[in-house]
Order: C-alpha cells, then sequence, then structure tokens
C-alpha cells in the first residue's frame, strides 16, 4: 500500500532540529539521548522509514514565522529573517534531490512518473524503491515580503500555502486567536488564485477560514485538521468546515498529535490516556459520514512536528507505522478501493485536477 502524507516538516527537522534524517530514526534517537527537551530522542521520521513503509509522496513544509510569540525553532524578529530561513529549507529539499535522496514534485508529469515508478517498485518490476517525492509547501506565509513576491516563491516550487501558523501572523488570524485575514492576507489569496497556487486552511482562525473561502476559488485543502466534533477545540474544524471544504471538492488529511486526539490530552502529563491509531481512523471515518464517501478523507500526519513518541499514538514507532492504518481501516469494513483512497489516493487526485489533468 502506498502511503501519501498530507504534512511533514521535513526541513525544519534537519536544520532547526539538526537531525540528518538521511539515518534511520534509532540512530537519531541514540544520537539524542543525551539531549533534554521535547521530543528529543524521540523522533518518529527519517528518510530510511519513509522508503520502508513506502510513504511515497508527502507535502513538505517550510516553516518560519515573524510573530511576537517567540518559539525557539519557529520564530523570528524579522520578516526579514523568516525569509531566510524558508530559503535556507528550500535549499535543503534542493540539496537532497541533488543527493538522490528525494524528489521534488512540482508539475502533472512528474507527479504521474513518480507515481508509477513507485507502483512499479511495489509489484517488483523495480527492486530498489525509488526515494520519496515531496510537494514543497510553506507552513505560515510571514516568509513573504509582500503578496507580489509570490511568483519567485512559485518558481522555486511552492505550490501550496498556508496562511496562519499558532497566533496572530502577518497575513491572517491563526490557532489560539479571533482575528481574520489582514489586508495583506487578501492581496496573499488573489496572488495564490492567480498563481495557481494551492489554500492550505489549516490553522486559520474560524474568521480567516471563511474569509479565505470566500475570498478564494481555487483548489482547498486542510493538510493536517482533525473533527471539532471529536476533540473539542479551536484547532480542529468544526462539521461546517468540514463540510465547506468536501464542498470546494477539497480533502482533510488527519493529524497524528495525541493532543488533537484525545479530549483533554495534557502536553507533558503522566496522567494522559493513551493515544492509538485507532483514533485516527475515528476522524477519518468521521469526514467520510460527512461527505457520504470515501473521497475526501486523508492523512496528514505532521509527525516530529515539534514532538515526538511522548505525543504520538502510542501503537506508532515510526512512519512507517502509517500502513498499519490501512488495516485499522479494512477492519471498519472500507473496500480496498475505499482505504486506497484514504491512504494515497485523494491527495494524488486533488494535485492532479489542481494541475490540470482532465
Amino acid at each position: 500500500m502506498l502511503v501519501f502524507d498530507g504534512h511533514l516538516d521535513l526541513a525544519w527537522n534537519a536544520l532547526q532540529w539538526n537531525r540528518d534524517i538521511q539515518q534511520s530514526v534509532h540512530t537519531l534517537r541514540v544520537q539524542e539521548a543525551g539531549l533534554s527537551g521535547k521530543g528529543r530522542g524521540q523522533n518518529t521520521v527519517a528518510l530510511p522509514e519513509m522508503r520502508r513503509g513506502s510513504v511515497h509522496l508527502c507535502f513538505a513544509t517550510t516553516l518560519a514565522r515573524s510573530t511576537p510569540l517567540q518559539v525557539p525553532h519557529v520564530d523570528f524578529h524579522s520578516p526579514a529573517q523568516a525569509f531566510a530561513s524558508a530559503q535556507g529549507q528550500l535549499a535543503w529539499y534542493q540539496a537532497m534531490e541533488r543527493l538522490g535522496e528525494l524528489v521534488i514534485i512540482t508539475c502533472l508529469e512528474q507527479l504521474d512518473s513518480h507515481v508509477l515508478a513507485w507502483e512499479r517498485h511495489l509489484v517488483g518490476d523495480q527492486p530498489e524503491s525509488p526515494p520519496p517525492g515531496l510537494i514543497p509547501c510553506m507552513e505560515s506565509a510571514d516568509p513573504i515580503l509582500e503578496p507580489e513576491d509570490l511568483d519567485s516563491w512559485q518558481a522555486a516550487g511552492i505550490r501550496l500555502i498556508g496562511p496562519a501558523h499558532y497566533g496572530m501572523g502577518r497575513y491572517a488570524g491563526g490557532t489560539g486567536v479571533e482575528e481574520g485575514l489582514t489586508d495583506r492576507g487578501r492581496r496573499l489569496l488573489r496572488e495564490m488564485e492567480g498563481h495557481g497556487v494551492m489554500l492550505d486552511l489549516t490553522h486559520l482562525s474560524d474568521a480567516s477560514f471563511w474569509q479565505a473561502l470566500e475570498l478564494y476559488h481555487g483548489p482547498v485543502l486542510a493538510s493536517h485538521s482533525n473533527c471539532r466534533a471529536l476533540v473539542p477545540h479551536q484547532r480542529q474544524f468544526s462539521d461546517a468546515q468540514l463540510v465547506a471544504i468536501i464542498a470546494r471538492d477539497g480533502v482533510i488529511g488527519a493529524a497524528l498529535d495525541a493532543w488533537m486526539l484525545v479530549p483533554g490530552w495534557i502536553k507533558g502529563a503522566r496522567s494522559n490516556r493513551r493515544a492509538t491509531l485507532s483514533m485516527i481512523v475515528d476522524h477519518v471515518d468521521h469526514v467520510c459520514q460527512l461527505a457520504g464517501n470515501s473521497r475526501h478523507a486523508a492523512l496528514g500526519s505532521d509527525l516530529d512536528g515539534g514532538f515526538g513518541r511522548e505525543q504520538s499514538p502510542a501503537d506508532l514507532d515510526t512512519i512507517a507505522d502509517l500502513r498499519k492504518i490501512a488495516t485499522l481501516l479494512e477492519g471498519r469494513g472500507y473496500s480496498s478501493d475505499d482505504v486506497a483512497a484514504v491512504m494515497h489516493g485523494n491527495w494524488t487526485r486533488l494535485l492532479r485536477k489542481a494541475w490540470g489533468a482532465r
């Protein structure tokens, strides 16, 4: 089973966390065994495990903010610093491609060729697995100095933008705030639609969400968002928001962050109820029930997105275990076609449609 992960912070882990993810997950854990801090020595993502788990494609982020929050490894005092950090993360993806470790996918022809190569590998026609592919995206638009600069970011490979992250950004209100789009954010959405850059609604405040859907008429998705009906928190999307994404033929990627799976989860507390992969399927199933089909549910793990095994499902050791979700879906009565749609097909379909496939 191929796996398409809708959200991985690969370059951010490589540069801000100083992880050489060309090495295995377990090697990195040994290297970090003496380090303190959340997630250290408990990572789950590295390139060998992505290959082993047939994680053949992902939306891979640049992540840098220019906000007053000043979270280490994320926030910078000026937009120029955020710009430089995001450019460095794109440069890391380019370096990995030159080394044959990753393949950058930015158009329909590359996408179809890459998927075919992996399908040939899985049936045994190509013994060695191809490198994982990535579609470059931006989580928080803060590094874009002005909306009119979007053409240069698109030329550098960016195909998907989530305007906000946590707090109030330069372009939109995000998780934890009530504010909506800024004037700069409205200009950015117009530029994105004109350039064919997809809109990731993840992390938008409720006000930003509805304003963005009204202003932007291109392809939309939620790369790593769960269901508010199951875990009440503004970080998740309400049923009305999920239905709005479905109505636009969008896709919602279920995230594996435990506090988005277990109601009342307290970060760092020892008394937390254990999260499991079955809880991911609860969110996938909720989206499918709202849609009446399996066309709009997918995976967007966010593994190693600032946390590790301590805040991941207990029955997941590495990203290769995403394959277990296919078995769990089958156990819920999902057909093989439905399982394939959730595990990889829906993201691929969305991309092909956005990139002009008939």
